[in-house]
């Protein structure tokens, strides 16, 4: 019996042995919320600067706050963060620099760059002002305000394929020609981060955020047409002139010289539908924003340009180089803003927290 059992116990193992192993179940790289999830209408864009304590405290900190069901909590870090003070430049992004000025920038220090920012979104101000807040309440000193704008999107709606659209400030529809990132392959193409970034940083993206000024004088005082060929669209509807549908899948090809849609139009320059241009696209997420005039301010109206992209060079600052000389440029001037890397999502164990693979990456 003992010699049956032993053979039948070898035969079993010499069956296990020559059997193909198992594929290994690779689990789903995290993300945060705020890149690819629809966007709620107002969020708070918060950047900070650590000046006391270390980045791991900070992030330990805030993670209660990216915990909160009522409002989306997004944590990404800008090129200061790895700089001498805490040891961690040999981790930094591979892409990850300090924005620059761009041809009619006008760039003010005061509202630009920051060692870390928190995009706060919710279904209204009161609530994203009140999950910041909370958010940084166990931080204490250790971090110091840098700039902070409040953004609103006027008109929440989609467009007629179901992808994130408003209307901004100056009355046309903002999200046409987004990468459709419902489909996980688009995304993994254009937002997320390359295999050659840190490993820590697997599930990150680059984000971009700009503050950009309107001129509503000036903007107000042309005539829709004109309007309309400063932007290549129609203001009612979207839709690519000489086209009926926002979604009007064309390129340029029948229209060379820019009789239809102008050649300096910001559709056209920011993409010229080329095989050339389409590595470039990048994943809008804008929202309007506006302050009140006080006794020595005007009012204050304009853009938070949101973008995300899995390389800032090849995506936004490509776009960015074409759009020099549009038309649009007489009435926009971007004042600041930054470039920033959203950290990877956690897990689902109660002690992971955002910022942790950076943190206690070897």
């Amino acid at each position: 019996m003992r010699r049956r059992t032993v053979l039948a116990g070898a035969g079993l193992l010499g069956v296990a042995a020559c059997a193909p192993a198992p594929t290994p179940s690779v689990a789903p790289v995290p993300h945060q919320p705020g890149v690819v999830t629809a966007p709620p209408a107002a969020a708070v864009f918060a950047a900070l600067d650590v000046v006391s304590g270390t980045p791991e405290a900070v992030f330990r900190a805030l993670a209660p706050g990216t915990r909160a069901t009522d409002a989306e909590v997004t944590i990404a870090v800008g090129a200061s963060l790895f700089d001498g003070r805490f040891g961690l430049a040999k981790r930094a992004p591979r892409r990850l620099g300090a924005m620059p000025a761009f041809p009619n920038d006008v760039l003010d220090p005061a509202l630009c760059h920051g060692d870390l920012l928190l995009q706060v979104a919710s279904h209204d101000a009161r609530t994203a002002d009140a999950a910041l807040r909370r958010a940084l309440a166990p931080v204490g000193g250790a971090l110091r305000p840098r700039w902070r704008i409040d953004g609103f999107r006027e008109e929440n709606t989609t467009t007629t394929d179901g992808r994130a659209a408003t209307r901004d400030l100056f009355g046309f529809r903002e999200g046409e020609g987004n990468p459709d990132v419902r489909d996980p392959a688009v995304a993994a193409r254009f937002v997320w981060a390359d295999d050659d970034e840190p490993a820590w940083a697997a599930g990150g993206t680059y984000q971009v955020v700009r503050r950009i000024r309107f001129s509503p004088a000036l903007w107000d005082a042309e005539p829709t047409a004109r309007q309309e060929a400063v932007i290549g669209r129609r203001k009612t509807d979207g839709a690519p002139l000489g086209h009926d549908r926002e979604d009007a899948a064309f390129d340029y090809s029948a229209d060379p010289s820019g009789q239809v849609v102008a050649l300096d139009s910001h559709i056209r320059r920011a993409n010229p539908r080329t095989p050339e241009t389409e590595p470039n696209r990048i994943l809008r997420r804008g929202y309007s924003f506006r302050t009140n005039p006080t006794p020595t301010t005007d009012r204050d109206e304009g853009i938070v340009f949101v973008c995300f992209q899995r390389d800032v060079e090849t995506g936004f600052a490509t776009v960015q180089r074409r759009l020099a000389g549009q038309a649009l440029d007489k009435y926009v001037l971007p004042v600041g803003g930054g470039y920033f890397f959203v950290l990877p999502g956690i897990t689902d164990a109660p002690d992971d927290y955002i910022g942790r693979t950076l943190v206690q990456a070897p």
